[in-house]
């Protein structure tokens, strides 16, 4: 059906007949700082394979003209659902210009407005990926229609343009005209326009008897933030090692890195003008994890550079190529690059990217890594942990099958063979056959095109004298979830077995590995000779290093072992699978919440990777809330409270462990003197060591305080005062909706539901504090006006807007047979879209799951 969709029988179309050579793209923004709409000019110009109709896209509020080939065509007749038809294009050259008014958007798609309360001066950027260029210029939506863009930009009076070329001098007596250079042949989704009274920082990057101009833009407010050498450090640090790992000189002319506010994202690889979201500039004291995050997103970024935009998919089902090889190379170049400061970063990644890739692959929308996607409805919502976390997994499993090194000379190969052009898949693996000798045809069918994950156990038998006589890795292939389809699949994989034993030191005791063997898992059962005869060792650990994508599974006596002493592996890599393996049993019900948190409790404290500490701390807080017995869950809760308090007294005064522990208890505080103790902090009256009550933190105290009766809607906007910046704002309306009074929640709901007119931040920071797990009776009417507003919702918002609302708003707290009843009417009568279906079907695998938990739990229980 047309309209803001594409299909993608209708891009295949479209791409067989057309060529595009150039865009000329004229926008007034002149009057950007009001608002409301402005000009756009857009000449195209295109070559035709045969005589034909066919279309362009553009959202507009207003088509003024369309002139095809001289010819000017009646707006009125040729523009509807979001397409201009062109009907007679002729063979050979064409070209056509399009005048209309386009509309400002406050909900991160297109060209975003936002005004910044500081000085209360406009800032702009676009977002376009997946179909948004379209909301700026008409285009040719789609990745293979790839051209050279020109862009001429009126702006007001002492503003800055920045755009993928070099940012020309303004020209004009007034300097608001910025005519840029043409781009290299790129896709449209790739094109950007930043614009605003942005700070600016420059520097340099200097390798190969080149030097590529680098640029920082922040809002002027945050600009006392901005700690531009350490960007610039991880930024040179990608450029060494990608430019040698890709043995491809950089694609653009310079590389500038922009922190816009209100960015729904993480980061976009607009080419050479990168888009960054502005909580990046960071405030307040953060931990080391989050410059580690950071550091990550600049890279996966950078990496886009080559792989995406230099070398583009041919159509969206090979979206997973781009952010996976993404994905993979920014986590290998913090492990390997020279003079990282971040060389366990797959620890990181194990924790972290792979319990998301676990988490996705076990929901009803599961799918292959390599998906179907039919328009783009699907790929809006396949932005997923499938998609960048598991393919990632599976890129560095293929890394291990073919090795590195033969790796990186196929991804060499591809780089200079399809420079400026757009591929698939076959391209990539063609590319690694030929370097590393492998057949990856049988690879690719197991692992890019079917769903499910695998489970691998160890098979141990043990003699009296306690040395193994056999030992096997037991692979199995469970059932896709209920909905999803494919069958279960076990596929080969490159694993290694690490043995692992206990050492008495001066302070204690300490599982080092004693052993390695690497192998390949194929089929149900493999046999390891290797370890026949061998001493049983204390801890047998499956896929050690983290090669393979796989959940595995300790035997009985390693897990006891590691129950006792998981703290103790002199390694945080071998920490973080153990770690991992225990946080999927409890998803499972294979290990009840209460257990968790005792095994929890007994080694977060000796653990030093703070990445790892903070990744238990969400764990086990979503654990008590949504997977403990009921009857318990308070109990597990004060239980946490308690040790959380604990470990923030304990830690070492300033040390980012002291804050993990303070956001921990903030997050978690219950009792009087809890309590207290946040007020006091807020206040003055209360210090802890160390610890610095900065702006953020303050923000985080009086959310709690605020969801818990303890601080009012005065005390909200005497914060607010304090910090009356859009950040303020943000958190000022989050502590608003979690108040725990009815009327606090019917204005949040109205404010999201009933009304458009909140900015994309805002209304994510409402959705936040509205949904406490606290406010579990206050919130139960809600369940029933989700399912009532919903539809209406999707139909009537933006993809964004309407994703926000349908997953942050589904009753998730709400663990009960009701909802899974009121879901299933829902989703039989409602009539639902494939994207909406796929979001809700997914909030309800969840509650399906803390039932399936919380039964568990409830059996552990002593009687």
């Amino acid at each position: 059906m047309p309209g803001t969709n594409l299909t993608r029988a209708e891009a295949q179309e479209r791409a067989r007949l057309l060529t595009v050579d150039a865009y000329e793209i004229e926008l007034d923004l002149s009057g950007a700082q009001q608002g409301g709409t402005f000009r756009s000019e857009t000449t195209v110009r295109f070559d035709a394979a045969e005589a034909g109709d066919t279309f362009i896209d553009l959202v507009a509020p207003t088509v003024h003209e369309v002139v095809l080939n001289g010819t000017a065509l009646d707006p009125a007749k040729v523009f509807a659902d979001s397409r201009i038809a062109l009907e007679g294009v002729t063979p050979g050259r064409n070209e056509l210009r399009v005048v209309a008014d386009c509309a400002y958007t406050n909900t991160g798609e297109g060209l975003h407005r936002f005004v910044d309360p500081v000085d209360e001066q406009a800032y702009l950027y676009t977002q376009f990926e997946v179909p948004d260029a379209r909301r700026v210029f008409a285009s040719f939506e789609q990745p293979d229609l790839k051209a050279v863009f020109s862009f001429t930009v009126t702006a007001p009076e002492g503003w800055t343009v920045i755009s993928n070329s070099p940012t020309p001098k303004p020209e004009g007596d007034a300097g608001t005209v910025w005519r840029f250079e043409p781009t290299p042949r790129i896709s449209s989704y790739i094109t950007a326009l930043i614009v605003g009274p942005y700070h600016a920082v420059h520097s340099t990057w200097e390798g190969d008897g080149r030097s590529v101009p680098l640029g920082l833009y922040c809002r002027p407010s945050l600009a006392e933030h901005l700690d531009a050498d350490a960007i610039f450090e991880v930024t040179r640090q990608g450029f060494d090692w990608f430019q040698e790992q890709f043995d491809h000189p950089y694609p653009f002319a310079k590389y500038d890195q922009l922190f816009v506010p209100e960015f729904n994202a993480g980061a976009m690889e607009n080419a050479g003008a990168v888009t960054i979201r502005d909580q990046y500039v960071f405030r307040s004291k953060v931990t080391d994890a989050a410059y580690e995050v950071r550091a990550e997103t600049i890279l996966h970024e950078l990496a886009h550079m080559w792989f995406g935009d230099l070398v583009t998919m041919e159509w969206w089902n090979d979206l997973w190529l781009n952010e996976s090889f993404a994905t993979y190379t920014s986590v290998a170049c913090l492990a390997h690059a020279p003079g990282s400061r971040w060389p366990h970063a797959w620890t990181s990644f194990a924790n972290q990217m792979k319990t998301w890739a676990y988490r996705q692959d076990q929901l009803p929308s599961t799918h292959p890594i390599m998906a179907e996607i039919r328009d783009l409805d699907d790929v809006l919502v396949n932005f997923d942990g499938i998609t960048y976390a598991k393919g990632a997994s599976v890129l560095k499993q293929l890394v291990a099958y073919v090795g590195r090194d033969e790796f990186f000379r196929g991804v060499q190969a591809y780089f200079k063979r399809h420079a400026w052009g757009n591929t698939r898949l076959t391209d990539l693996l063609t590319a690694l056959e030929e370097t590393s000798g492998r057949d990856l045809k049988a690879w690719s069918k197991a692992w890019l095109e079917t769903a499910g994950i695998n489970i691998l156990r160890p098979v141990i038998d043990v003699d009296g004298a306690g040395n193994i006589t056999s030992f096997a890795v037991r692979q199995e292939a469970p059932a896709l979830p209920e909905g999803a389809t494919g069958e279960p699949t076990l596929r080969p994989h490159r694993i290694a077995v690490g043995l692992y034993d206990l050492e008495s030191t001066g302070d204690g005791e300490r599982l080092v590995r004693t052993d390695r063997i690497e192998l390949d898992v194929t089929g149900e059962l493999t046999q390891v000779a290797e370890l026949t005869g061998r001493p049983r060792p204390a801890v047998v650990l499956l896929n050690d290093d983290d090669l393979s994508y796989a959940k595995v599974r300790l035997d009985d006596e390693s897990l006891a072992t590691v129950t006792r002493h998981l703290a103790s592996f002199t390694e945080s890599l071998p920490r973080a699978l153990c770690w991992s393996a225990a946080w999927d049993m409890t998803r499972d019900g294979e290990l009840a919440t209460r257990d968790y948190l005792e095994l929890v409790l007994s080694g977060i404290g000796r653990e030093s990777d703070i990445g790892v500490v903070q990744s238990l701390h969400r764990q086990l807080k979503l654990a008590l809330d949504l997977y403990a017995a009921p009857e318990w869950r308070e109990a597990g809760l004060r239980r946490w409270a308690d040790a959380a308090l604990e470990h923030l007294r304990a830690a070492d005064a300033g040390s980012d462990h002291q804050l993990a522990w303070a956001r921990a208890l903030a997050s978690v505080a219950r009792t009087d003197e809890q309590l207290d103790l946040l007020a006091g902090l807020l206040d003055g009256t209360a210090s802890v060591d160390g610890l610095a009550v900065d702006t953020e933190l303050r923000w985080t105290l009086l959310q709690r305080l605020a969801a818990m009766g303890r601080a009012d809607e005065a005390a909200i906007e005497a914060e607010l005062r304090r910090d009356a910046t859009s950040a303020g704002e943000q958190h000022a309306a989050t502590a608003r909706a979690a108040l725990p009074t009815p009327e606090a929640k019917a204005a949040a709901w109205a404010s999201v539901v009933e009304s458009d007119t909140l900015p994309n931040a805002v209304q994510e920071a409402v959705i936040s504090g509205f949904v406490q797990t606290d406010q579990r009776d206050l919130l139960e009417p809600y369940a029933e006006k989700y399912f009532t507003s919903l539809k209406g919702v999707w139909e009537s918002r933006s993809h964004e807007m309407a994703q926000q609302i349908a997953i942050g708003l589904y009753p998730t707290v709400q663990v009960s047979p009701t909802t899974l009843e009121a879901t299933d009417r829902w989703l039989a009568d409602a009539a639902p879209t494939a994207a909406l279906r796929r979001l809700v079907t997914e909030s309800r695998a969840g509650v399906s799951r803390a039932l399936g938990a919380q039964s568990a739990d409830a059996a552990a229980a002593p009687r």
